[in-house]
């Protein structure tokens, strides 16, 4: 399909009560092949400050709804969402790349985090201290209420755009909280049509705001602006670090990646496995911070793994994101794909054995498998964001567990095996926020607390445990 740049839709910022044009925009295009698919008006710092002073002038507005009133709110966006489905995943799957089959897993998702978004909105309450605990407290009654931040900077990546978006703003609109959103300059399509489904469904004018930019520009000054009082994050170390050295006293959540692996023990169903390491290694072409990359297997078992990892990649089709057949189609840009290029050499040249896939021609990679990759090669160690995986052999189980532990991250980790006892012995010993049995570590149910330990971030996502990121305790006692 070829477009007109006269005709492409523009995906204007929100500005309290307004969408608003701007004269420089940017153009949105369809990484698989280029094709320009619409225009993005780029927000400029004043128009950033505007977005900041609606924001705060909603936040009270937000924060007087009550509880049923929040969820309810939550539960008319769903329903304008779940309306428009098919425009949703079709802006995903332009802007990002993403299989069409993916990007319709993504709007459903979508609708379960702000499902959850909405239960923990009703849910919100504090609890009755005992004072009297102590001699000093006798005659006192004491309660906590949850109140909100106030307003909250988001600022999410290309990858997920729709999904990880509602993972900060349902827990922020649940929590009686206004919004400020820096999307991706790559992905902003799905936000802005989010904004439209949050309009219709009756939010407070300035409950939540885009305002589209480059990071180092409009990210940055969120960071730093006075009238923010909470930043949550997903996205690169580096640029995490940047957002905690800089943003004062705000509260900070911070989602910044990973190098996911799993341990393959010898009991391992792998008619189960399988089938589970090709979904977590090459799902949106290994674009996912919880992507599998490692596989450790038992050296009894390796040889199978790989020969049956291999036959299952193969048979992987890689195509253009709308046809529905298509499994893997491109990375977010050439340059993306030229990186994980880079990387796949580097392992190569260092003793790794490519068994198959790792060829680039323009932003596509074909789906790749790795052998016998040593600790040294960077794919080993950071987060390689390409549909490539490597799979080592282990004799002893602890050598595993310190393979595993050995990077910079923490997100999530795997472990097939049969024993239970052995599978939680496991567990409280790889040092990640999340341990999958008998799973890869891409399974992300919205409900469940995700995050991870060292440098993969600050705090947990999931709407009931980002609500408690974004209010805060207030404490009321009462002498009787």
């Amino acid at each position: 399909m070829s477009y007109s740049t006269t005709s492409l839709p523009t995906a204007t910022l929100r500005i309290g009560a307004e969408w608003v044009e701007t004269a420089e925009t940017d153009t949105i295009r369809l990484p698989y092949d280029g094709t320009p698919v619409a225009t993005a008006a780029r927000g400029t710092l004043e128009l950033l400050g505007r977005a900041i002073t609606a924001a705060r002038a909603a936040a009270p507005a937000m924060a007087a709804l009550a509880n049923y009133e929040r969820a309810e709110l939550l539960e008319r966006i769903a329903a304008n969402v779940r309306r428009d489905a098919a425009e949703f995943a079709q802006l995903i799957s332009q802007e990002t790349g993403r299989p069409i089959q993916e990007a319709r897993g993504e709007v459903d998702r979508g609708l379960a985090t702000l499902a959850a978004s909405a239960a923990v909105a009703r849910d919100l309450h504090g609890e009755v201290i005992p004072l009297d605990a102590v001699a000093a407290g006798a005659g006192h009654l004491a309660i906590t209420v949850r109140e909100p931040v106030g307003v909250i900077g988001i600022i999410t990546p290309f990858n997920v755009p729709f999904n990880l978006t509602l993972h900060k703003l349902g827990p922020a609109l649940a929590g009686g909280n206004a919004v400020v959103h820096k999307p991706s300059e790559q992905t902003p399509l799905s936000a802005w049509r989010l904004a439209r489904a949050v309009e219709e469904a009756g939010a407070p004018a300035g409950a939540y705001n885009i305002v589209n930019g480059l990071g180092r520009e409009i990210g940055a000054a969120l960071v730093e602006s006075d009238g923010v009082d909470m930043i949550t994050f997903t996205g690169s170390v580096p640029t995490g670090e940047w957002i905690r050295a800089h943003a004062g006293l705000k509260k900070v959540t911070l989602e910044l990646g990973g190098n996911s692996a799993v341990i393959v023990e010898p009991d391992a169903d792998l008619d189960t496995a399988i089938p589970r390491l090709v979904q977590g290694g090459y799902a949106h072409s290994g674009q996912l911070c919880i992507s599998v990359q490692r596989v450790y297997a038992h050296a009894s078992i390796v040889k199978a793994v790989t020969e049956r990892l291999v036959a299952a990649v193969e048979k992987l089709k890689l195509g253009h994101p709308s046809e529905t057949s298509t499994a893997v189609s491109s990375l977010i840009s050439e340059a993306a794909a030229t990186r994980v290029e880079q990387w796949t050499r580097d392992a190569v040249e260092r003793g790794g054995k490519l068994l198959t896939g790792g060829v680039r021609h323009g932003s596509t990679i074909t789906p790749g498998v790795l052998a016998e990759v040593p600790p040294s090669a960077r794919l080993m160690q950071q987060e390689l964001f390409g549909p490539l995986v490597a799979v080592n052999a282990y004799e002893r189980i602890d050598d595993a567990v310190a393979a595993v532990n050995s990077t910079p991250y923490g997100l999530q980790a795997g472990v097939f095996t049969q024993h239970l006892q052995r599978a939680f012995a496991l567990a409280r010993k790889l040092h990640v926020g999340g341990v999958l049995i008998n799973d890869v570590p891409t399974f992300r149910s919205d409900p469940m607390p995700y995050g991870g330990v060292k440098r993969s971030g600050i705090g947990r996502e999931g709407p009931k445990y980002a609500i408690e990121e974004m209010t805060e305790p207030k404490l009321i006692v009462w002498r009787v």
